[in-house]
């Protein structure tokens, strides 16, 4: 069976347009908000502190620099936001468009003393300069631009020459044994747990699908390329359930 052409980005279903899939996507995630770490911990068996620890690992060279700016995008209830901060001197920005995904984050921070500054952005359109950091995360929210080229080429823009892009992603094992295998999980168990947990079936049933039609490792490496990153390089996880694509603003 061929695999689905890769969408310009998501495509929850009933939205048209961009601004009515960015509309989903914010509403999905206000709704899970309270119970977001919750699900994510258990959905993948805890699996989903090792990601974001490996993200970390990856990107410390930069961290390690007092002077470097850092940015966690769609960061969420701010879980990896705060393990950048853990292995920095300084602080560490961290922006969603969905509020009260923002809400959680500011508790987190809040309860850890920490130093680091949220605002409430849309990835696609942020207030923020060009060439204004050294470091930007994405974790878990790429797939759920809107458009995925557009997506890109902001991050770039506010990319400092030099500075690097981590994109941390579910993705598609390559494996067709082990992929028809967490296909039925994604598909018959994810749903029904999120469901239970969270109250909205709508947005574990969105996961699934919005994996299915997210670009593959090597597409996604090549739009990084295409749209003005060096040095783009991927790297699998869990057997290919996730993949940490890193690129290198063109100097």
């Amino acid at each position: 069976m061929s695999q689905p052409k890769p969408a310009h980005g998501t495509t929850p279903p009933g939205a048209e347009t961009e601004a009515q899939a960015a509309g989903y996507v914010r509403n999905m995630f206000g709704h899970v908000a309270r119970r977001y770490d919750l699900l994510n911990h258990l959905l993948s068996f805890q699996t989903d502190r090792y990601w974001r620890a490996r993200t970390v690992s990856r990107v410390a060279p930069i961290l390690t620099r007092p002077d470097a700016r850092v940015i966690d995008l769609c960061c969420g209830t701010g879980d990896l936001m705060l393990a950048l901060e853990s292995r920095r001197s300084a602080r560490v920005y961290g922006s969603d468009f969905c509020h009260p995904m923002l809400v959680e984050a500011g508790r987190k921070v809040a309860a850890r003393c920490g130093q680091s500054v949220l605002f409430e952005a849309d990835a696609l359109n942020l207030p923020l300069p060009d060439a204004s950091f050294d470091l930007i995360t994405v974790a878990f929210g790429f797939r759920n631009f809107a458009n995925y080229r557009k997506g890109l080429v902001e991050l770039r823009r506010i990319l400092r020459p030099g500075g690097q892009l981590a994109i941390l992603e579910f993705s598609q094992p390559p494996n067709p044994v082990f992929r028809a295998a967490y296909n039925w999980y994604s598909r018959n168990v994810l749903p029904r747990i999120g469901a239970l947990i969270s109250g909205s079936a709508d947005a574990y049933t969105y996961l699934p699908e919005s994996v299915r039609k997210f670009p593959g490792c090597d597409e996604l490496a090549e739009a990084m390329r295409e749209r003005g990153f060096a040095r783009v390089e991927f790297t699998r996880m869990t057997l290919g359930i996730v993949a940490l694509h890193i690129g290198t603003a063109a100097e």
